[in-house]
This record gives structure tokens, C-alpha cells and sequence, in this order.
């Protein structure tokens, strides 16, 4: 499986980061069964909502967005997010495969 950490990456950082936006780095730091990304796999949001990268499949993938422009509208520097099978909303944001998430996302200044 292909870590998402590449140069197109590093490039959409650096772009966004010479013009001055907030963005936010989420890393995955723990996974349980069966997960679509592993451990390392890292995806950047600006305070648009534009990403580059990936942590997980699509509906978890969005409720991290969602995570993180509510840390930078907050400017929480950082913080960890789980999406566990036994969670309420599992079957929402896409866990419905057992698998579990821990995401580590934090303000990149």
C-alpha cells in the first residue's frame, strides 16, 4: 500500500505555507483491523477545506476535515481523534469494515 506522503505533498505544503494560510497536518498513529491507510499516512487541510494526502477512505476522511477547521477557527494547537466501530456514529463515517482510526492532528505555523 502506498504511504500518501509524496512529492505533490511536500509541494501543496510548501505552496500553501508561502502564502501564508492555516493549515493543519492529520497523521494516523494507531490502526485496529482492518483500516484503508496505515500507520504514517498523513493528509494537510487549509483553512478551505483543500486537502492533499490521505488517512482514510471518504467519510472518515471528511469528518477529519471537518476536525480540522473547527481546531484552526478555534486555534487549538492540537489533538487526537479516534473513530472506533463501537462509536454511535460508526456506520456514518464509513467503520462499518471493524476497522479503527487514531488520527493526530495538529496546527502547522
Amino acid at each position: 500500500m502506498k504511504n500518501s506522503f509524496d512529492k505533490k505533498f511536500l509541494e501543496k505544503t510548501n505552496d500553501w505555507l508561502k502564502t501564508n494560510q492555516k493549515i493543519v497536518l492529520a497523521t494516523v498513529i494507531q490502526t485496529w483491523g482492518s483500516s484503508p491507510q496505515p500507520v504514517g499516512s498523513k493528509m494537510i487541510i487549509n483553512e478551505n477545506g483543500d486537502f492533499s494526502g490521505s488517512v482514510s477512505g471518504g467519510c472518515v476522511e471528511s469528518a477529519v476535515i471537518r476536525e480540522c477547521l473547527e481546531i484552526i477557527k478555534k486555534n487549538i494547537p492540537f489533538k487526537k481523534i479516534e473513530f472506533k466501530i463501537s462509536n454511535e456514529n460508526a456506520w456514518e463515517v464509513g467503520l462499518a469494515c471493524g476497522g479503527e482510526i487514531a488520527i493526530y492532528i495538529e496546527q502547522v505555523k
